[in-house]
């Protein structure tokens, strides 16, 4: 029994998306929690199961979004297929929105710490004391 449930998904979290889309004062059974459950689970393996055929038969060892997407229409699933294309679309954007912005905010934190030291060494420095000028060498003959 302990290995059936973990291959299904949390039953908390079937139970709390079930209740976002009903009213307030609705009540959820525990059968219908576990129903829904064992459902969306089937459901998520059979698509998976698809993609990941496909991947097998590309010799890819990665499932991706686009493969899941590719496997819901294969499925007849096309409405989902529709939509989960215009999600993975804007995550995706969002994400490469979020890298540059990282990235950009990178450079500015790594150019301002170069000016913040450069500071800091000139600061160090005694003001009557002269930096270009070459080190006495001294020798005996």
């Amino acid at each position: 029994m302990v290995d059936e449930q973990e291959r299904l998904l949390p039953i908390a979290n079937v139970g709390r998306i079930m209740k976002q889309i009903l009213p307030p004062s609705a009540k959820v059974s525990k059968e219908a929690k576990q129903t829904m459950q064992e459902c969306a689970t089937e459901f998520i393996s059979f698509v998976t199961g698809e993609a990941s055929d496909k991947c097998r038969k590309e010799n890819r060892k990665t499932v991706n979004g686009d493969d899941i997407c590719w496997a819901l229409g294969a499925l007849g699933f096309d409405n989902y297929a529709e939509a989960i294309v215009r999600f993975l679309h804007k995550y995706r954007e969002a994400e490469r929105d979020k890298a540059t912005q990282n990235k950009a905010s990178c450079s500015r934190s790594s150019r301002d710490k170069d000016e913040q030291d450069s500071s800091e060494d000139k600061s160090d420095q005694q003001p009557h004391q002269q930096t270009d000028a070459p080190t006495p060498i001294t020798a005996r003959v």
